[in-house]
């Protein structure tokens, strides 16, 4: 098996080494301990609701951080190979955009292996949905809300962008007003065939039917696409393809490399409002308000 090739001409031991973002750095612990701790400080320091459900199971929550009457809102979907994390290490930018005016959402949901890749898809753009519709209650413009995420949070943010589901939740095809999707991941078939595969659990329909790439919209909103410099090859053509794909559908897109970021830092660089990264969305939520 070590020599046959399984996907793309890799052999399985490399599909395996493209596939493990941990391998990427020494240590993912202190990454994570920053998210939460940052996120914790925001808690304490900002207004926050906290808790918010949207959907009837214990970790279908939303924490908000409002930003003022009618303020634009950008909904982040954590990362975490979708067994990992929650929202409360998801708003470690949260007073850098609500000092910009824009409010935050951090969406939680349930995580593999306890629940499907569907589900955790249901729940994300029950989230969305749920947003949508009271955006009044929490001080949100419905017309400007975006999304973004990183890693599995940047594929739900492909699955959100996808078509075919918003009629179900009550939604109009222009819900998303933009979005951002960093070191995501929108072809399956190769996590299917890799070792995060033994949390995942897909088959090959169910691959096919969570690849955001197969399942573009009619119509597309603003996306921005990036990744890190220093993240493998395969994280990097997943976004570069991605974005081709949106590009020859006749979406607006914009994507680019952060060289000296790797694939768990990368999106700390929101809470820099000096970062391109962080720029670039601050000009893609503006944009909208035009």
């Amino acid at each position: 098996m070590g020599n046959d090739a399984v996907y793309r001409g890799m052999s399985q031991r490399e599909l395996d080494r493209q596939y493990d973002a941990r391998a990427t750095v020494d240590d993912i612990t202190p990454f994570l301990d920053q998210y939460a701790a940052l996120t914790t400080t925001a808690k304490k320091e900002l207004e926050v609701l906290v808790d918010v459900p949207f959907g009837p199971r214990p970790d279908e929550v939303l924490d908000i951080y409002p930003a003022g009457a009618n303020a634009p809102v950008f909904v982040f979907i954590h990362g975490g190979y979708w067994r990992l994390l929650s929202k409360d290490e998801s708003a470690f930018f949260a007073r850098c955009f609500v000092e910009q005016g824009i409010a935050v959402a951090a969406v939680n949901y349930s995580l593999a292996p306890m629940v499907s890749l569907d589900e955790i898809t249901r729940q994300v753009r029950s989230a969305i949905a749920h947003v949508w519709h009271d955006a009044d209650r929490y001080g949100l413009d419905r017309s400007r809300i975006h999304v973004g995420g990183t890693s599995a949070g940047g594929h739900l943010v492909g699955m959100v962008l996808a078509g075919g589901w918003r009629s179900r939740f009550g939604l109009p095809d222009t819900a998303i007003a933009g979005a951002l999707a960093i070191n995501g991941l929108f072809d399956l078939e190769p996590v299917r065939l890799s070792f995060p595969n033994e949390w995942v659990k897909l088959d090959a329909a169910a691959a096919h039917r969570n690849s955001p790439i197969h399942h573009l919209p009619e119509i597309g909103c603003p996306l921005l696409v990036s990744w890190a410099g220093l993240d493998t090859d395969e994280f990097k053509r997943q976004s570069r393809d991605y974005a081709r794909a949106w590009q020859e559908a006749g979406f607006p897109v914009s994507c680019f490399e952060i060289s000296d970021r790797n694939h768990f830092d990368i999106i700390l660089d929101l809470a820099d409002p000096g970062r391109e990264l962080t720029r670039q969305v601050f000009d893609l939520i503006d944009e909208a308000m035009n």
